[in-house]
Formats: structure tokens, C-alpha cells, sequence
């Protein structure tokens, strides 16, 4: 088992590599989780304006 962890005297680099890249995976994930819960507030602050300019104007259509 610990020959195979070694890899053949590579280990520290392969293992490394693999823990940068679930490094990376993971920030990825939390920016995108970020960025979505952005955007949808974003939506619905745009929507509320929407609604609310369109209860001003009575007379006129929503688009």
C-alpha cells in the first residue's frame, strides 16, 4: 500500500495534484453557489421594481 502511494517516487507530486484540483473544485462550486444566489436576488429586485412601476401606471399594460 505504500509502495502505491509513492507512486514509484512520485507521489508527493500526484497527491498534491489531486489535492489542488479538489481545492479548486470546491472554490468553483462556492463561487458559482455565490454568483447564483446573486443573480436570483438580482431577478427578484428587478421583478419587484417591475411590479411596482407597473402599479404606478395603472393605465398602461405590464410587459
Amino acid at each position: 500500500m505504500i509502495e502505491w502511494l509513492a507512486m514509484g517516487g512520485y507521489g508527493f507530486y500526484v497527491w498534491s495534484s489531486y489535492g489542488m484540483l479538489a481545492i479548486a473544485l470546491v472554490v468553483e462550486l462556492v463561487w458559482l453557489r455565490r454568483h447564483r444566489r446573486e443573480s436570483l436576488r438580482r431577478v427578484a429586485e428587478m421583478r419587484a421594481e417591475r411590479s411596482m412601476a407597473g402599479a404606478a401606471r395603472p393605465g398602461e399594460a405590464n410587459r
